[in-house]
């Protein structure tokens, strides 16, 4: 992973946008190991889940894809449950009936709401992120 490794330019950007983090390879394997610290990468597994099944090209998978991703993430009790409110739950529960590229569209824009106003700051202030952005400052060198 080193190899990967991005410079403290590189890592600063991320901190202009969630979007700009989820761009970047190592970007979005250290905001996975972050999460994964508080026990919500659920949230960021989604979110990839949902962007693949946008990409399927197959139109006679995306209902294998799509029960698959609801049976894991939205379904209540699904063993890697996202926290969705129930208008959100409902209409996805719907959408899976005719399966469509869009049919997590909505689900997967509020987890990225989600993670964007709650894990996303504070990933910015995470010694993960620090280490990367500035690594003498949290080895005392500064």
């Amino acid at each position: 992973m080193n190899s990967l490794r991005p410079t403290a330019e590189e890592a600063r950007e991320w901190g202009e946008s969630l979007d700009k983090l989820l761009a970047h390879r190592y970007g979005l394997i250290a905001f996975k190991g972050f999460l994964r610290t508080e026990f919500s990468d659920e949230n960021i597994e989604f979110w990839q889940a949902c962007e693949a099944y946008r990409r399927t090209k197959s139109t006679s998978k995306l209902t294998s894809k799509a029960k698959k991703i609801f049976e894991e993430f939205i379904a209540t009790h699904a063993p890697r449950e996202v926290n969705l409110d129930s208008h959100t739950r409902e209409m996805t529960s719907s959408n899976i009936l005719s399966p469509t590229r869009s049919t997590f569209d909505l689900a997967q824009k509020r987890i990225y709401g989600l993670m964007e106003k709650d894990s996303y700051p504070r990933f910015l202030r995470s010694e993960i992120y620090l280490d990367l952005t500035d690594p003498k400052q949290l080895n005392g060198v500064a």
